[in-house]
């Protein structure tokens, strides 16, 4: 039987952030230069939920954008993907550098270089996990796992199991 990853879809991961942080991810969402799909996207279902014409939000300031975007009652995966891959990627390079030379993958500022990444070892995967979880606020490193977690089930499946993952996605 296939384990449930539903948890981990990103806009459950999303919505189960500390308010703080899913605004801040919400903002970083819309000024990311590499987001432009999502973002035109997400101007479709504001303006298709808000009953807004789409000039109309596009022209929206940044803050109310963002909030805007996570009162949605169902933020599109592909956007709430791309906002958790803006908030990691502006917030919490050296966390991801951390984890990523606790497993010795070879990465460039927390971005891993080897495009055909297999499985690391799940007994390395628990132990960089641990070494994470020591180093850094649980909620952050909850966020950041499980976001590995919904990129890649493949590559990072047994995070899933693990308590420093668990914490977010079963709140």
């Amino acid at each position: 039987m296939a384990q449930d990853l539903s948890g981990f879809r990103p806009s459950r991961l999303l919505k189960r952030m500390p308010a703080e942080k899913r605004l801040e991810a919400a903002e970083l969402f819309w000024t990311d230069e590499q987001s432009t799909d999502q973002q035109i996207e997400a101007v479709g279902a504001l303006a298709s939920h808000m009953k807004f014409r789409t000039k109309s939000v596009v022209s929206l300031p940044l803050e109310r954008k963002a909030k805007y975007l996570l009162a949605l009652p169902n933020v599109p995966d592909n956007v709430a993907a791309r906002a958790l891959v803006a908030y990691h990627l502006t917030r919490h390079r050296p966390m991801m550098a951390a984890f990523l030379d606790a497993l010795g993958i070879a990465h460039e500022d927390g971005l891993i270089s080897d495009e055909d990444l297999g499985a690391p070892d799940v007994h390395n995967l628990k132990t960089a996990a641990e070494e994470l979880a020591a180093k850094f606020p649980a909620d952050d490193v909850s966020i950041y796992l499980g976001t590995l977690v919904s990129q890649d089930p493949e590559t990072w499946l047994a995070l899933a199991d693990l308590p420093e993952t668990k914490s977010l996605t079963t709140a």
